[in-house]
């Protein structure tokens, strides 16, 4: 067997959009991931379902396996061939340990690639508003891992570090913040110096206690503070109440989970995420065509005699056309045949391959597009809708009952689908995910189905319309409804919905 390769890859701080190009290029070819548990959620969702998954742990004392076994992981998972990913939180030279990992694989003759990632000391600080360098306050930047082992005195020269009259970010220090403040005053430090703890930077848990390095340790105390925290030291953090500007985003401090199909699931967080939310993709399903087609086959020989094709899903358009170009037919075989969708992202599909729709029904559900279709109609018609194995079986009742000939066509089925490495069910029973987004009656049901056991009371969902509400309604969720079965108008729902929760808290 072929030697396969290392790939050391940064994660980031935690905020997935701070996750690199090539870091997401190189994880999506992945046949083996060897993660941490301080790389974010988001990157980790983004991890290949048929990827391997070893889970190394590595979080300040608590660590699942040593580094020399980690060092060993690696080396073998590459000699037997595969393509291994290292993913490490924050930046695999930066206090990652990525150096040690590399003599393993070096002395072995394994070939093996770095990609940087962006660091906490840099990103952390620009998310509270707080510049580490600016020519009115500091030249310099100093970054100090602040994690010392148990029983021995820091290797660290304060003394040295005082005099720089530099930025100081501590990483891995919050444990030790009493030494460390201690440390810079017998060093002589002003004890005003300003000083900040940043906690969670980049996160929905973002928050930041700012004092000084004589008032820092009681501060903390007072308001709490919870790890992963990084320490910074310095005149910049002045600044930060001045030049904050995160948490003024609509969404800061929210944590949404999104259940969509993965192929679909895209669009919604990058707009969840511009106005500040951060975003947990699990899909709740996701939805495969039909093994056996013969049924869409048949219909396809005779689109012709069709004088309705109805579609009631993005993935109805995409399985629907990629069967007609298995058939080497295109769109010309549509003839005068017209169109019906339901919804905007239906309509969206069928425009990208030059079609447009000759009706669309006000409210985006099956029962409302039956109901518009059946006025339509004179009676003696043929409709084809090619969609899902289970679909609304009131709108093939109403077609019928106006005099129309329907062939129901199922061309795909929707499996529920669950996450592996995210515990979503503690997640909500921790009260970490303030809103869950549902786009369909079916990815309520997937997300219960993997969340049994869930008091489904403690879920806030922002549902697109009346059936997926209702779904989520009779597990005993707290249900919103957007006022437009859009992602828009459910967008500015989830906005809604975190006003509301501020206004009364």
């Amino acid at each position: 067997m072929a030697v396969g390769k290392v790939w050391l890859v940064g994660a980031g701080p935690g905020d997935i959009g701070l996750f690199t190009i090539k870091g997401m290029t190189v994880l999506s070819k992945a046949e083996v991931v060897v993660y941490d548990s301080l790389v974010g959620q988001g990157v980790l969702s983004k991890i290949p379902p048929n990827a391997r998954l070893i889970n190394v742990g590595k979080r300040a004392s608590h660590h699942t396996m040593c580094q020399e076994d980690i060092n060993q992981v690696l080396l073998t998972e590459a000699q037997k061939g595969y393509r291994v990913v290292r993913l490490k939180g924050g930046d695999p030279f930066l206090f990652g340990r990525g150096g040690e990992e590399l003599e393993l694989l070096a002395q072995n003759g394994i070939p093996y690639e770095v990609v940087p990632g962006v660091t906490s000391p840099l990103s952390v600080p620009a998310y509270n508003g707080i510049p580490v360098t600016h020519r009115d306050f500091c030249s310099s930047l100093h970054i100090i891992t602040g994690h010392k082992r148990a029983g021995q005195e820091y290797d660290i020269d304060f003394q040295a570090l005082v005099h720089t009259k530099g930025t100081l970010v501590f990483l891995m220090g919050v444990t030790a913040l009493a030494d460390i403040c201690k440390g810079l005053l017998d060093a002589g430090m002003d004890p005003q110096m300003p000083a900040a703890v940043l906690q969670k930077g980049t996160t929905a848990g973002q928050k930041r206690v700012v004092a000084t390095v004589e008032t820092l340790k009681a501060e903390v105390d007072r308001q709490g503070i919870e790890t992963p925290a990084i320490i910074v030291v310095g005149k910049v953090c002045t600044l930060a109440e001045k030049f904050a500007w995160y948490e003024k985003l609509p969404l800061a401090g929210w944590k949404v989970l999104v259940t969509r199909p993965r192929d679909l699931i895209s669009h919604t967080a990058a707009k969840l995420r511009e106005k500040g939310a951060e975003v947990l993709e699990l899909p709740a399903i996701r939805t495969e065509p039909m093994e056996d087609q013969a049924r869409l086959y048949e219909a396809l020989e005779r689109l012709v005699t069709y004088q309705w094709l109805v579609f009631t899903s993005p993935t109805g358009v995409d399985v629907f056309f990629r069967e007609m170009q298995n058939r080497e037919k295109d769109i010309r075989a549509l003839g005068a045949c017209k169109l019906a969708a339901i919804g905007e992202g239906t309509r969206k599909k069928l425009r990208e391959r030059g079609l447009y729709v000759d009706l669309m029904p006000e409210v985006y559900d099956g029962d409302s597009l039956g109901a518009a279709l059946a006025e339509k109609l004179c009676g003696g018609e043929h409709i084809l809708i090619p969609r899902a194995e289970k679909g609304n079986e009131n709108l093939v009742k109403l077609l019928c009952e106006a005099g129309a000939q329907v062939e129901d066509v199922p061309t795909y089925q929707t499996v529920y689908d669950q996450s592996v490495l995210i515990d979503e069910k503690k997640e909500f029973e921790a009260g970490a995910i303030d809103c869950v987004v549902f786009t369909s009656a079916s990815t309520v049901k997937g997300f219960v189905e993997g969340t049994k056991g869930l008091d489904y009371t403690k879920v806030r969902a922002a549902c697109i319309g009346k059936q997926t509400k209702a779904a989520a309604d009779a597990y005993g969720m707290t249900t919103f409804m957007a006022e437009k079965a859009t992602i828009d108008s459910l967008i500015d729902l989830v906005e809604e919905m975190k006003r509301s929760e501020e206004k009364w808290s």
